[in-house]
């Protein structure tokens, strides 16, 4: 069984301090907020920054986020829509090369973004509304409590990452 959420991140994340002990309609609500707090951390900005280290640019990282975000969705509406319940695992850097996302333009990733947020805000609420549980081929069960959480982690754990990308552009600019 794959480990995720709290017991591989630790309580809060030992990284982004992403608190586990959030609802799940606490999770809706910090991820509803996504569009407005990425686009004042990128506000200004290109896109193309990055930091040694990490794989992707502040585009990718808000691409991944919103397909992510999607992905996510589109699983709970299609158990709650049709009983479909199995979840295979999908490869997030494949994803990231097929579509390209060091080339998609900034603007365009937070428009989407946007899109994803309120599908997902959507989605995820009904879920917890009718206590769809997922069989996720990995990692189990999860429930739509635990989709809540891990996609608001996910959120706000790159919402950290985009944070140090462009601190450290600054610091190499001022530097």
């Amino acid at each position: 069984m794959e480990l995720w959420g709290a017991r591989l991140y630790g309580d809060p994340c030992r990284d982004c301090g992403f608190a586990w002990s959030l609802t799940p309609r606490g999770a809706v609500e910090l991820v509803t907020a996504l569009p407005a707090r990425y686009a004042g951390l990128t506000e200004g900005r290109r896109g193309d920054e990055r930091l040694p280290g990490l794989a992707w640019n502040v585009t990718a990282y808000v691409s991944h986020v919103t397909d992510n975000l999607r992905n996510w969705a589109e699983r709970l509406a299609a158990a709650r829509l049709s009983d479909a319940r199995h979840v295979p695992g999908y490869d997030q850097d494949l994803l990231a090369r097929v579509r390209r996302y060091d080339e998609v333009p900034l603007a365009g990733a937070l428009w989407s973004l946007r899109w994803a947020v309120a599908a997902w805000a959507e989605s995820v609420s009904a879920a917890l509304d009718t206590g769809i549980v997922l069989e996720h081929v990995a990692r189990g069960g999860q429930s739509a409590e635990d989709v809540a959480l891990n996609n608001a982690h996910d959120a706000a754990h790159h919402a950290w990452d985009i944070a140090r990308i462009l601190a450290y552009t600054d610091e190499r600019v001022i530097g």
